[in-house]
């Protein structure tokens, strides 16, 4: 015979049951969520070990330039040397002109190209090329004067040219100037002459030898002096060359026939800079 519960009693039954079985699938949820958690750190632990390793191994790549950068660097010696070079001139460059005072502009253009054209007439009989002449300035300006009461008046215009004449041959230098003094009369002038050579590399070629060379031996001598021996050349620079003692003729009267001249020589100087290593 079978009894049955009361229904109150069923239903706490029920009840409980119910509260087991919800139990038991909220502890499994938890123990998968906990599963899973423990296979993401996993994960996660591989990854930065993974990733520590090549961060480790480039830190010596990293400080391999530092370590470098404090060795002692080599020691230098900077140092200047100054190289001369002459020879004989083959060149004359004159500085001619003419010069022409009259009453009117007009006046005074006329007569200053009259005289220029006599000047380069007699250049051109005396062989020089036209290559060789070359106008350096031309030029018209009042003439002032001063009265008596200090007024300022124009009484007249001057006019003139100047040339620049290379004279090869010198031996025929003077007999130019002493030409072209003769052509212009009282208008004609002679600023100057220069010597020079037409080609000056070969000179300052020889003068930039003697420079270098004057350093090299600079630098050999400190190194010698401080212990130590002349290592490569670090690094060389050239200053301007210069060209002293070049003559400059002052205007002479127009009725000498020629002029003596003494060439003398052309120097050339040339200066260098140069760092050594020292070894």
């Amino acid at each position: 015979m079978t009894t049955r519960q009361p229904r109150t009693a069923r239903i706490a039954t029920i009840a409980h049951a119910t509260s087991k079985t919800t139990t038991s699938k909220s502890a499994r949820a938890t123990a998968a969520r906990a599963a899973r958690l423990l296979a993401a750190t996993a994960v996660l632990g591989g990854l930065l070990v993974g990733t520590a390793a090549p961060a480790l191994a480039a830190a010596p790549e990293r400080t391999a330039p530092r370590a470098a950068a404090q060795e002692a660097a080599p020691a230098t010696v900077s140092v200047s040397g100054s190289g001369r070079a002459a020879s004989a001139p083959d060149l004359a460059i004159l500085s001619v002109g003419v010069e022409a005072s009259r009453k009117t502009a007009k006046e005074a253009m006329a007569a200053q190209s009259a005289a220029a054209k006599s000047l380069l007439d007699v250049l051109r009989k005396e062989g020089i090329e036209d290559r060789d002449i070359r106008t350096d300035s031309l030029s018209l300006a009042p003439v002032y004067t001063q009265n008596t009461a200090g007024e300022s008046k124009v009484t007249g215009y001057q006019a003139g040219q100047s040339f620049s004449v290379k004279v090869r041959d010198l031996d025929r230098t003077g007999q130019v100037i002493g030409a072209v003094n003769e052509a212009t009369g009282d208008e004609g002038r002679v600023n100057g002459v220069v010597f020079d050579v037409a080609d000056p590399s070969a000179l300052r070629a020889k003068a930039r030898e003697a420079a270098f060379q004057d350093a090299y031996e600079k630098a050999s001598q400190h190194a010698r002096l401080s212990g130590h021996r002349l290592g490569r050349l670090v690094s060389l620079s050239e200053g301007d060359s210069v060209r002293p003692g070049q003559g400059a003729l002052p205007s002479m009267p127009a009725d000498e026939p020629g002029v003596p001249l003494a060439p003398g020589e052309i120097e050339e100087q040339v200066t260098v800079s140069a760092v050594f290593e020292l070894v």
